[in-house]
């Protein structure tokens, strides 16, 4: 689920749509939580459709550490990438805003963390755009991402959070337990799924 302080907005036939925010979110805000109505494909089922439909799936999911695609049922699916993203996901089950979020800017997301299994050209044009997102994106940058997502997650109980209900009990019991100092911060090296290629091209659970 999305935050309800967004849009969708069409960019460009280049980018297609994008998600904006309404309102100011501020820095540690949760942007997207993965709850009880996303739709999810296991890889038996991804292979039983046509190459068309894995073309949509794959567009519009992003694959968790059991191997699953999430394909979301509001608009979380058209969040774009960008390498200088102001959200990001958790090992937690949900995004944060790492950085303040303005009225009217578009709402960015880290693809890196979506556990790729191919290389996918980008288009993000910042100075800093890595220029192609890779699988091996996850080793590379998770303790970059860490970094960033700790220091967001400082101010989670600071900020204004209606998804926070939305949380599964277990992660928002681990999370404030992690706050509380009563328990180890989860890294998101924690949603790495670990691929093997079959001959097909799909990865499978090693």
């Amino acid at each position: 689920m999305i935050h309800p302080h967004t849009r969708i907005q069409f960019i460009s036939d280049e980018m297609g749509y994008g998600v904006f925010a309404t309102h100011f979110l501020p820095k540690g805000t949760i942007t997207y939580v993965k709850d009880s109505l996303e739709m999810e494909i296991t890889p038996e089922a991804f292979e039983g459709y046509t190459p068309e439909m894995q073309e949509v799936i794959e567009k519009y999911s992003y694959i968790d550490e059991k191997g699953i695609r999430i394909v979301s049922w509001d608009f979380a699916k058209y969040v774009n990438h960008c390498c200088n993203c102001n959200t990001m996901s958790t090992g937690y089950g949900f995004e944060i805003a790492i950085r303040d979020i303005q009225p009217g800017e578009q709402i960015t997301d880290e693809y890196g963390i979506f556990n790729i299994s191919r290389e996918m050209e980008l288009q993000c044009h910042h100075n800093n755009c890595r220029g192609r997102l890779s699988p091996n994106d996850f080793d590379a940058y998770y303790r970059q991402w860490d970094e960033q997502l700790q220091d967001a997650l400082a101010k989670l109980l600071a900020v204004g959070q209606p998804l926070l209900p939305i949380i599964d009990p277990k992660s928002r019991e681990e999370v404030m337990a992690y706050l509380q100092g009563k328990a180890p911060y989860r890294s998101v090296y924690s949603l790495k799924y670990f691929f093997q290629f079959a001959s097909n091209g799909i990865g499978v659970r090693k």
